[in-house]
């Protein structure tokens, strides 16, 4: 069974204040848990109450089944790959699609790479598979941007580097949010109003202008 997330307010009996502002941080709360078995996904179904307790939830797949049921079923935000090491399975296209479909972010666990090269050799391996696939969209690199030179290895485009340390971690917080509080989101998008020179055109010539 999940447990709750440990109170800030029990962690912490002031929060520090973000530089340059009057408020302070927002601490956030993150779960993480490694399946290895289909019977450990029953928690991240999307009737799991404890989950949906923190802020974001990830899930770290051992096996290519396990993979595939993380991408198109689980209640997660992120799906976490080790790519330091030679993967058991192949990533495959219609997976990583409906992942990013339904909004999920892949989550590159790189940190050990840095100290060994029989690992770093294995990351720029694993990674360049996946950018194949999902094209580098979304994936979140762990680090601040000094790392986004990483995503270049990974052969993303510069604009993809940065988003995965920047725009894609925000992503994956909102796509949390929702998670916790609704099963989808409606966008809408206001009509601009017509200009004066299409408020005198007959009905028929208007048809043809929208079409």
């Amino acid at each position: 069974e999940i447990e709750k997330p440990v109170a800030v307010s029990e962690l912490f009996t002031t929060l520090p204040i973000v530089q340059g502002k009057s408020r302070p941080i927002k601490i956030l709360t993150r779960l993480t848990i490694i399946v290895s078995d289909p019977s450990h996904c029953n928690v991240l179904r999307a009737t799991s109450s404890r989950a949906r307790l923190y802020d974001v939830v990830a899930v770290f797949p051992k096996t290519e089944k396990l993979f595939h049921i993380a991408c198109t079923h689980l209640d997660v935000d992120l799906v976490c790959i080790t790519v330091t090491e030679k993967l058991p399975f192949y990533f495959k296209r219609p997976p990583i699609n409906v992942a990013i479909d339904r909004g999920l972010a892949f989550e590159l666990v790189y940190s050990p790479a840095i100290k060994d090269s029989t690992m770093r050799r294995y990351t720029i391996s694993n990674a360049l598979n996946l950018m194949q696939i999902c094209k580098g969209k979304p994936l979140e690199i762990r680090g601040p941007y000094d790392v986004a030179n990483l995503g270049l290895l990974f052969g993303l485009s510069e604009s993809d580097a940065k988003a995965a340390v920047s725009t894609n971690c925000r992503a994956a917080l909102l796509h949390g949010e929702t998670r916790k509080t609704a099963f989808g989101i409606i966008s809408t998008v206001k009509k601009p109003r017509p200009s004066e020179d299409e408020d005198c055109l007959p009905a028929s010539k208007k048809a043809k202008c929208e079409g």
